[in-house]
């Protein structure tokens, strides 16, 4: 038997109180395994003991209820003392000798509950408050039930007592895996990752389609938000990732339909890629990151349109989120940072988009297009297994920098506007589609620098750069960085910037 010097009391989320028999043992034996699977993953020893009401997790681990409290299904954790009694007075007397000295000199409450078999407890939650209330009263300043400075709690059930100072807080929810299976489409930014995690915290086992519409840099920064939430948040099984290479139905898109309905049609394209994996995996739904009128693809009409591309059920958690109520979530799982380098690519964004696409309009678009394509990009995905992907395998691709090379030519992939309200001394400048249909005839006397608003456009044509043989880099983080890299220089004055070179 594991030798231990420490007892965690993990309390269950209130879905499993109402749940019928069968179904809460099933939720209480997944439960257990996600528990297994997470401190294991962690290299932390342990035991586990399962109730009717909650678990019991013995290890000598001091960082276990951090761990557990991220597992789906627990709603808080306290490390506790365990005592038997066999009578009111143990109880009391029990919990004078633990709780004295953290209410000497301090206001003080008394909470207690009783757990499991009440008829077995000849004495109620009131008296135990109030019998160690008395006890403890000599040692602390006063009683204050309303903001008391220090709180003694005590859980009793038959035979035990379990004492303890604070409660770690879990997410609740329910145990990944209860609720069957899906794919969650996401980008690498805010909001898909934050959708996948709100699912996952239902009980949904999660695999991910991710399509890839700027190369290398896109793939990195979708693979490390994704790695986040299958490592501290996807426990119980091992979440793969499906690159789906979508950058020649992007060319497709640019050659042969209408500009403005551009995102409509894309969207349209990546919930068929969703859905092929879907189906490969015998999952029942796909989920998506969108919000009602957040974006000109998310209007109510918009959305409408898309998804009726495909049969499978779409699962859109965030659609009554605001922006800040969706960074605020991914702050709570601990991918706003990596997302906030992510960015949007924008390769495929019209100054003026439809907001109300007609579906007549976008079948007729989509009959032009070789969907062929999509079926051969399909055949190629890549898979990742997120919970085995080494650290080094997601370091920054050798082609971006964070300084400009020496006598490198910086070559501005924005907008007109966004480059004649500021553009770095010295640069030139072509929209990336031009950029892109251009690059071939550049000559290969020279260094190029490339530059776009967060860093995706730079890095997808500097990838294809490369590859045809040119010397090209491209700027991590975008205009961010060239702005600060000016500002070194004395080339910038930030008071002096138009609006739009603030965009980005």
């Amino acid at each position: 038997m594991l030798a231990v010097d420490r007892l965690f009391v993990l309390r269950l989320s209130g879905d499993f109180y109402t749940k019928a028999r069968q179904t809460r043992l099933r939720f209480l034996r997944r439960l257990e395994r996600n528990l297994d699977d997470a401190l294991a993953s962690h290299g932390i020893p342990h035991r586990l003991e399962r109730t009717w009401s909650r678990m019991v997790l013995a290890s000598p681990d001091p960082g276990a209820p951090e761990v557990v409290a991220r597992v789906f299904g627990v709603q808080s954790v306290s490390e506790v003392a365990r005592r038997p009694w066999a009578s009111l007075d143990d109880v009391v007397r029990e919990g004078e000798a633990f709780f004295r000295d953290s209410v000497r000199g301090k206001s003080f409450a008394v909470r207690a509950s009783r757990r499991g078999k009440r008829d077995a407890i000849p004495f109620d939650s009131p008296a135990i408050e109030s019998a160690l209330g008395r006890a403890l009263l000599p040692h602390a300043a006063r009683v204050d039930l309303a903001r008391p400075e220090a709180t003694a709690h005590v859980e009793v059930e038959p035979g035990s007592a379990h004492f303890f100072h604070q409660r770690t807080a879990g997410l609740g929810g329910l145990p990944v895996g209860v609720e069957g299976r899906a794919v969650a489409l996401v980008s690498g930014g805010f909001d898909s990752a934050v959708a996948a995690w709100l699912v996952l915290k239902r009980g949904v086992q999660l695999d991910y389609v991710f399509c890839n519409l700027g190369g290398a840099a896109h793939r990195l920064g979708a693979l490390r938000v994704m790695r986040v939430i299958a490592q501290l948040w996807s426990y119980g099984y091992r979440p793969r990732l499906y690159e789906v290479d979508l950058r020649p139905l992007v060319e497709q898109l640019r050659e042969r339909t209408r500009t403005r309905d551009w995102q409509v049609l894309l969207k349209r394209l990546m919930l068929r890629a969703a859905e092929a994996v879907a189906r490969h995996g015998a999952a029942a739904g796909i989920v998506t990151g969108d919000a009602i009128g957040q974006v000109s693809s998310q209007t109510l009409q918009n959305l409408a349109v898309v998804s009726q591309a495909v049969t499978t059920p779409i699962l859109r958690p965030l659609l009554g989120f605001n922006k800040e109520e969706i960074l605020a979530l991914a702050r709570r799982a601990g991918v706003y940072e990596l997302a906030a380098a992510v960015g949007e690519f924008c390769a495929l964004t019209p100054r003026r988009p439809a907001t109300r696409a007609r579906l007549q309009t976008i079948v007729a678009d989509e009959a032009a297009l070789d969907l062929q394509a999509l079926k051969t990009a399909l055949d190629a995905r890549v898979a990742y297994d997120l919970r085995g992907l080494a650290e080094e395998s997601l370091s920054p691709p050798a082609i971006a920098v964070e300084r400009i090379p020496a006598g490198a030519t910086v070559l501005d992939l924005r907008s007109a506007d966004a480059f004649r309200a500021w553009h770095y001394p010295g640069s030139l400048h072509l929209e990336f589609p031009q950029a892109v249909a251009a690059y071939a005839a550049f000559g290969s006397d020279r260094t190029y620098l490339l530059v776009c608003e967060v860093g995706l456009k730079s890095a997808h044509l500097a990838e294809r750069m490369r590859e045809a043989g040119l010397d090209a880099f491209h700027l991590q983080g975008g205009m961010r960085v060239l702005k600060r890299l000016a500002e070194e220089r004395g080339e910038l004055d930030p008071s002096r910037l138009a609006p739009a070179a603030h965009e980005g």
